[in-house]
């Protein structure tokens, strides 16, 4: 019995020590905690209450109007991205349609930063409704609904302003139902390089003195097949027809409906007067008998042109009595008179000969002369080295349009704008340009990297290969009379 009692008071000493020890340290984690209560209530609750009692009404509604606006953006985003299909997507590396076509859009360089301004009211400036507010990204308009009779679709045809915000789910859509590109189709890439690298060119907050057609060059040797490359020289002529058509189809125009900027600003049409001849070893008789059937008369046909092809005169053969080759000249309207609608010209093909004579009925705004200097036969490429006397300013070309078209166009005076030579022989020569600038009214002869002054009297001496002529406004016309 008194091992037993001695075991159970030790037994409970040791229990009594316990339970003091836990109560013990209960008290302390009590206090502790009532002690840390107040200086979290008042690191907590005193700056919410003084600045309740500091801040205006104004702050208030301000903070009001304000937190809608962070928590919708913030439910958007939840909801987009508690999507399980998005978070597969990009798991497994792939592009959501809607991001690949964003990232595509060619108007998207056109949204003008500088008018934008989102403190307006959200309504339709012109039907004054709040009901589907799309903000114009080009103007900085407000414009109703985006349906083909809405303002806004009206405001995009008319103005040419593609790119749009929503202002109630702020969205942004865009105008882009008349590029249609086929699956697989590269051409585009040679428009956003284009466009890229005239926007660096004319950037007046371009850091760098100098700019890289590098991606450029890049893109016409991938969109030409190899056609045209980087360390190969080509025709300038067949580039400038390959690059113009190739802008004008990769922005989705056609031949005939579908315009594009390029045909608005390259685009002239004429008329083509065709007459089938009758073979040259046939008896006169059999011939005067071929020329009254139908097949032999003359057909007009309506076509359009980006350039105008000018034949020169045959080079000389001979030398003169100093024994040097005679290089000749011509003058610029002599050439010109292929289309005046009255000169002929005789087309020979492999069976038949033709008879054709060509009419301007509308010019563009900006005229291309291609001056035909080489020819090919069955052995060689020929240069032909005739020297064009041209005038730099006024030329007009009024007589070469139709009678009828005359009064149409008010304007057909052209001034030369660009001027590319072609200097060496047909493989082995070097192109040199003659570029005008507009606002010092200075010529600039450039060739390679070198950039150099040059008299306008001294274009005039050169192998002219291509040039570009602009047209004159009615304000440029009163300038040059003044």
């Amino acid at each position: 019995m008194s091992g037993r009692s001695k075991r159970e008071s030790r037994g409970s000493t040791r229990g009594k020590r316990e339970s003091e020890s836990r109560g013990s340290s209960g008290r302390v984690k009590r206090e502790r905690d009532r002690e840390r209560e107040p200086e979290a209530a008042s690191s907590r609750g005193s700056p919410v209450r003084v600045k309740r009692e500091v801040e205006p009404a104004s702050v208030r509604e301000a903070q009001a109007s304000v937190v809608p606006f962070v928590r919708v953006k913030r439910e958007r985003e939840v909801d987009e991205d508690s999507e399980p299909e998005r978070e597969v997507r990009a798991k497994n590396g792939r592009v959501d349609s809607e991001d690949r076509r964003s990232r595509h859009c060619p108007y998207l360089d056109t949204i003008n930063r500088s008018v934008l301004d989102f403190d307006f009211e959200k309504l339709c400036s012109i039907s004054l409704s709040h009901i589907n507010a799309y903000a114009c990204l080009v103007c900085g308009k407000y414009f109703q609904g985006r349906g083909l009779k809405s303002h806004a679709y009206i405001h995009s045809v008319q103005f040419s302003h593609h790119v749009f915000l929503n202002l109630h789910t702020l969205k942004f859509y865009y105008n882009y139902k008349n590029i249609k590109r086929p699956p697989g189709d590269i051409m585009f890439l040679l428009v956003q390089r284009f466009g890229e690298l005239m926007r660096k060119l004319w950037n007046p907050r371009n850091f760098k003195a100098h700019v890289s057609p590098h991606e450029m060059l890049q893109a016409v040797v991938l969109c030409s097949k190899k056609t045209f490359q980087i360390t190969k020289q080509g025709d300038g002529v067949d580039f400038l027809s390959w690059f113009l058509n190739a802008l004008h189809s990769a922005l989705g125009g056609t031949k005939k409906k579908k315009k594009t900027i390029v045909t608005d600003v390259f685009q002239g049409s004429m008329r083509i007067f065709t007459k089938k001849l009758p073979h040259p070893d046939l008896p006169a008789e059999e011939k005067e008998q071929l020329l009254h059937n139908d097949e032999y008369q003359e057909t007009m046909v309506e076509s359009t042109f980006m350039y105008l092809t000018l034949d020169l005169p045959t080079a000389p053969l001979y030398k003169d009595e100093k024994e040097q080759l005679i290089i000749p000249q011509v003058p610029l309207f002599n050439i010109l008179a292929k289309f005046n609608g009255i000169t002929e010209k005789e087309y020979k093909t492999y069976k038949e000969n033709f008879l054709k004579r060509f009419q301007l009925t509308k010019l563009p705004p900006y005229l291309i002369f291609c001056i035909k200097r080489f020819t090919k036969n069955n052995f060689f490429v020929e240069k032909n080295p005739t020297i064009v006397n041209f005038p730099i300013t006024n030329v007009d070309l009024r007589e070469y349009l139709s009678e009828e078209v005359q009064a149409v166009h008010k304007n057909t005076t052209y001034d030369l704008i660009a001027n590319i030579v072609h200097d060496g022989k047909p493989s082995e020569g070097s192109y040199r340009i003659h570029v005008l600038h507009h606002g010092t009214g200075k010529w600039y002869e450039l060739q390679d990297l070198q950039v150099t002054d040059i008299l306008p009297q001294m274009i005039t001496l050169s192998e002219a290969y291509i040039q570009i002529w602009k047209r004159r406004d009615n304000d440029e016309t009163n300038q040059q009379g003044a």
